[in-house]
């Protein structure tokens, strides 16, 4: 089920992300999933502790302060992830390897490019609500996105066509 079928369907139910610009990096264009998430600014050593894990029915967002000064996801993460059954990543921030996380069967959305790495000094926090696009990410909530936007629920909604 796309997101604007989502917000037919459950109106009230759900709080929409403001559209503040995600490019759709990965192959996957359609992904949903129950929130993780990491704040982190400029330092992506958590990111990596975070899909080093199960991802299985997940989608981990990652509060990156909006920082485009460097990357917090590259092709290598971006494999690791798919590889721990992650069905997405949601950044506020930066990717780099661009064209290879295009040839993954993942979803990724950031807000830019850029090529330089992060820094890896394990600075920020996992599993807290991270605020961004006008909206909360609370750890354990749903996420629905693709093409149209992003779509938040309480809990998880019935879908009809929206393939994980």
């Amino acid at each position: 089920m796309k997101t604007s079928d989502l917000c037919d369907k459950y109106g009230q139910q759900i709080t929409i992300a403001e559209p503040i610009g995600f490019i759709s990096y990965g192959r996957r264009k359609e992904f949903f999933g129950q929130i993780e998430t990491v704040k982190c600014f400029e330092d992506n050593s958590l990111v990596r502790t975070a899909i080093e894990k199960s991802g299985k029915g997940k989608i981990l967002v990652v509060d990156g302060g909006r920082s485009r000064r460097c990357a917090l996801l590259g092709d290598m993460l971006a494999a690791l992830a798919l590889n721990n059954e992650w069905n997405g990543i949601l950044i506020h921030g930066s990717i780099r390897d661009s064209d290879e996380i295009a040839n993954l069967d993942i979803g990724v959305l950031a807000l830019g490019t850029h090529p330089k790495k992060s820094a890896k000094n394990n600075e920020g926090a996992a599993q807290v609500t991270v605020h961004f696009s006008g909206v909360d990410f609370v750890p354990g909530q749903f996420i629905y996105i693709d093409v149209d936007g992003i779509v938040i629920s309480k809990s998880e909604l019935a879908l009809d066509k929206m393939d994980q």
